[in-house]
């Protein structure tokens, strides 16, 4: 069934053929002045289980918007007096969760790809099929529900348990929080264990919130940062005149922390001398201070955290095997980035709306922008991430990040992280010249280049938006 429209539109874009795609139903407004297209619109939407609002013009479809919740605001471009446009803009004020997938009747995409650009989630270009509408109204719902599932993770059940920082929705991370939650309660020493920026720290912070202990001080130590002579003092305090510099007494973080937790960072890089002093403070729950003979009591709950193997380390002696297993109580360990791929696009909107809070300017990822930070392998984790978030949206333009937009470096290195990221450099490069090429001895005649190349003209265009290839800079429109 191909939904009417008027003639010359472009293709629609490639489909399977099979049944019409099913998404989780959702409330949707559908926006068109043409009466015959917006009740077909509706009926096929209706038809797989969708809540359906009609709007006979954009001045119906802002009083609906400004006093009803949608979903999914569906909306022709070219209306009388408020166009799609303008729409497009007040959802966006409005309602900056609702996604707007617009839709034009005209042979070129310059109004498309404006809309888009003013924050529009998708176009559909007329005519277009049953199950292509389906399935754009589907992924519009996707990313209607992840929007909104980073606000319900950092609803008041997060709060609570201090994890309204930690995003996942992935089966690891999933199982990693209920860990977490179970153990806080408790006193029992953790070690948590992961690479450098998956947020070992968060964890630490979240297992002290959910614990008696929460409002007690969190004490962090990056064991690092802190030369061998000084940690231990840094950690049990030392007396007057202990050591040169020494002009008065001090007490050591232990102290500090008493009745609270003690965040013990980078525990593996410490010497095996520090470490007996270490193991004795967590078993008899006293220190020393340098200088002094007589113990200090402390209640602490220590928690460590490591991006070394420590049983390796143990097994080449670098690391003290009684003193592992008393801060290996409870291991946890936090799966990289890459292992939990499902939770990019979550964590990417959760920086976006993190930035909008701070400087009042809401951004948006294109199609493009969430596959490329998918497809990424991520060396350096959640910190990296945030930090590509961070730059992209800073510079970005417009309203809405694009692929090229994002300043991901290629790292260097060998084994299956470096051949993933070869491969999939190797693929978009190899797009990127076969389109180039093909534009280049079609003149520019974009439709010209899909025909050669075998795709629809919208899947042409979604290509060259992805690989930062600009139409009109190529010299021509996609028409048909």
């Amino acid at each position: 069934m191909t939904l009417p429209s008027a003639p010359g539109g472009p293709p629609p874009e490639d489909a399977a053929g099979g049944p019409p795609v099913r998404a989780s139903p959702g409330k949707i407004l559908v926006v068109d002045d043409q009466k015959n297209m917006r009740a077909t619109t509706a009926m096929v939407l209706r038809s797989a289980g969708h809540a359906v609002e009609e709007a006979e013009d954009g001045a119906a479809a802002l009083r609906r918007i400004g006093g009803e919740a949608f979903d999914v605001v569906l909306t022709d471009l070219r209306m009388p007096t408020v166009d799609g446009m303008e729409v497009l803009r007040e959802a966006r004020r409005l309602a900056p969760e609702t996604q707007v997938i617009v839709m034009t009747a005209y042979g070129t995409f310059e109004s498309a790809v404006e809309a888009i650009r003013r924050g529009a989630y998708d176009f559909l270009a007329k005519p277009f099929r049953e199950d292509e509408l389906l399935l754009r109204v589907s992924k519009a719902l996707e990313k209607r529900r992840l929007v909104g599932e980073v606000n319900l993770l950092a609803g008041e059940f997060r709060r609570r348990y201090g994890l309204e920082h930690i995003v996942g929705r992935s089966p690891a991370m999933q199982e990693l929080l209920d860990r977490v939650v179970r153990i806080a309660p408790t006193d029992a020493t953790v070690l948590i264990s992961g690479e450098s920026g998956t947020g070992k720290e968060l964890v630490a912070r979240a297992l002290h919130v959910a614990s008696r202990r929460g409002e007690r001080p969190f004490v962090p130590v990056n064991c690092a940062a802190i030369t061998e002579t000084l940690l231990e003092s840094e950690l049990f305090g030392h007396a007057k005149g202990s050591f040169t510099g020494a002009t008065r007494a001090r007490r050591g973080l232990f102290e500090e922390a008493n009745g609270g937790t003690l965040f013990v960072d980078e525990i593996g890089e410490t010497a095996p001398g520090f470490q007996a002093k270490l193991l004795r403070a967590l078993q008899e729950g006293e220190i020393r201070r340098v200088g002094e003979s007589t113990p200090v009591q402390v209640d602490v709950r220590v928690v460590a955290a490591t991006n070394q193997d420590l049983r390796r380390a143990v097994a080449e002696r670098r690391f003290r095997e009684d003193l592992y297993y008393r801060l290996a109580v409870v291991p946890l360990r936090i799966p990289p980035l890459r292992e939990r791929r499902e939770d990019v696009a979550l964590l990417a909107v959760h920086f976006l709306e993190r930035f909008a809070t701070r400087t009042g300017a809401t951004k948006t990822l294109a199609p493009g922008a969430i596959e490329r930070l998918s497809a990424h392998y991520w060396p350096g984790n959640v910190r990296e991430l945030e930090n590509v978030i961070e730059h992209a949206a800073a510079l970005a333009r417009g309203p809405e990040i694009r692929a090229e937009d994002l300043q991901i470096e290629a790292h260097a290195g060998t084994g299956p992280a470096s051949e993933a990221r070869t491969l999939a450099a190797a693929v978009e490069e190899a797009e990127r010249n076969a389109i180039a090429a093909a534009v280049a001895r079609a003149g520019g005649d974009l439709s010209r280049v899909a025909r050669e190349l075998g795709v629809s003209s919208t899947t042409l265009w979604r290509k060259m938006k992805r690989l930062g290839l600009d139409a009109r800079a190529a010299g021509g429109a996609l028409q048909d």
